[in-house]
C-alpha cells in the first residue's frame, strides 16, 4: 500500500459534476442498437489493439479520457466523471485517489489524431484528440434514429437500413410518388391522448419522406396535426417543399412548408406546430358533423425547389 493511502469501498452513484465536454462524452458513451450492413462495430472507430488508445480508455466507463485525467498513488487512471462516480476511490486498487493528475497521459493525448467513429459509415477524416468528440456530435455520417413515433424504438442506422427496418419491424406503408391522398379514421374522436396513426413513408425524387398524423392537447384544446419529415440531413431537407390540405363542404385548411429532417425528433416538430394543425371542432365538421367518428382525408404534394 502506498504511504498515506487508505483503503476505501467503491460505491456507485450518479451525482452531478463538471468535466471536460461532458455532453460530448455522454454522446460517445450512449448505447445504441445499430442495424446496418456496413459492419460498424469498431470501438471509438479505431482498432482496440492499439496500446496508446487503451491507455486512454477509462477503466470504469470505457470511454476515452479527457483532461483532467486522474490517477491514484499506484498510477491507475480514470476520467474525471468516474472519479466522482466511485466516490474518489480507485476502482482498480481501491486506494483513495486524492487530486493527482496524470499530466504525462494528458500530454500524450494532445499529440494524437484519431479517425471519426463513423469511419465505416463513410467519414474518412481524422481529427486531433480534443476535436474528435465535437465533430462526431455533428458528423453527417452519424446514424439516424428510427422516426417511428408509435413506440419507443432505439434502432439507429443509415437511411437504407432505417427504411428496411420501418417496413419489416413496424409494418409501415411505403409508397412511390410525390402526391398522396390519405384517409384517417377514429371511432372515438374525443380521445386524443396518445392518438397516433401509422407512419407512412414516401419514395419521391429518390429520397424518403415520413408523413405523421396524430392527436394531442395544445394547452386545453384538443387538436389534430399532420406534418412531413425528411429522411436525411436538414441541409438537404431545405431543398424540398410540401403542401397538406384537408376540407369538406366547400371549406379547406392548407399548409405549405419545408419538411424537417428526422435529426429533429418527431415530438420536437410536433410541439413546434410546424405542420397542418386542425382544431377538433373543424376536424369533426370535416368528418360529417355528427361528432361520432373522425373521418379526415388529407391530400398532399412534395416538390423540389429550383
Amino acid at each position: 500500500m502506498a504511504p498515506g493511502g487508505g483503503v476505501c469501498k467503491v460505491v456507485e452513484s450518479h451525482p452531478k459534476y463538471a468535466n471536460y465536454d461532458i455532453t460530448a462524452a455522454k454522446a460517445e458513451k450512449r448505447s445504441t442498437q445499430i442495424k446496418s450492413n456496413s459492419g460498424w462495430g469498431e470501438k471509438h472507430g479505431m482498432p482496440s489493439t492499439n496500446g496508446v488508445h487503451e491507455l486512454l480508455e477509462c477503466p470504469v466507463c470505457k470511454n476515452l479520457m479527457y483532461p483532467p485525467i486522474h490517477q491514484c498513488p499506484n498510477g491507475h487512471t480514470l476520467c474525471s466523471s468516474c472519479k466522482f462516480r466511485v466516490h474518489n476511490c480507485c476502482p482498480t486498487c481501491h486506494l483513495e485517489l486524492g487530486n493527482i493528475r496524470c499530466l504525462a497521459l494528458e500530454k500524450v493525448a494532445e499529440s494524437l489524431e484519431l479517425p471519426c467513429r463513423y469511419q465505416s459509415l463513410g467519414c474518412y477524416d481524422t481529427f486531433p484528440y480534443f476535436s474528435k468528440l465535437k465533430h462526431e456530435q455533428h458528423c453527417r455520417f452519424r446514424p439516424y434514429n428510427c422516426p417511428y413515433a408509435g413506440s419507443e424504438c432505439s434502432v439507429m442506422a443509415d437511411i437504407p437500413t432505417i427504411v428496411s427496418h420501418l417496413k419489416e419491424d413496424h409494418q409501415v406503408d411505403l409508397h412511390d410518388g410525390c402526391t398522396f391522398n390519405h384517409r384517417y379514421v377514429k371511432s372515438k374522436p374525443h380521445e386524443v391522448e396518445n392518438a397516433t396513426w401509422m407512419l407512412t413513408v414516401f419514395n419521391c425524387f429518390g429520397r424518403q419522406f415520413c408523413l405523421h398524423f396524430e392527436a394531442f392537447q395544445l394547452g386545453m384544446a384538443p387538436v389534430y396535426m399532420a406534418f412531413l419529415r425528411f429522411m436525411g440531413e436538414d441541409s438537404e431537407a431545405k431543398k424540398f417543399s410540401y403542401t397538406l390540405e384537408v376540407g369538406a363542404y366547400d371549406r379547406k385548411l392548407t399548409w405549405q412548408g419545408v419538411p424537417r429532417s428526422i435529426r429533429y425528433s418527431h415530438r420536437k416538430v410536433r410541439d413546434s406546430q410546424d405542420g397542418l394543425l386542425i382544431p377538433r371542432h373543424l376536424a369533426l365538421f370535416f368528418s360529417g358533423g355528427d361528432r361520432q367518428e373522425l373521418k379526415l382525408r388529407i391530400t398532399g404534394r412534395i416538390w423540389k425547389g429550383q
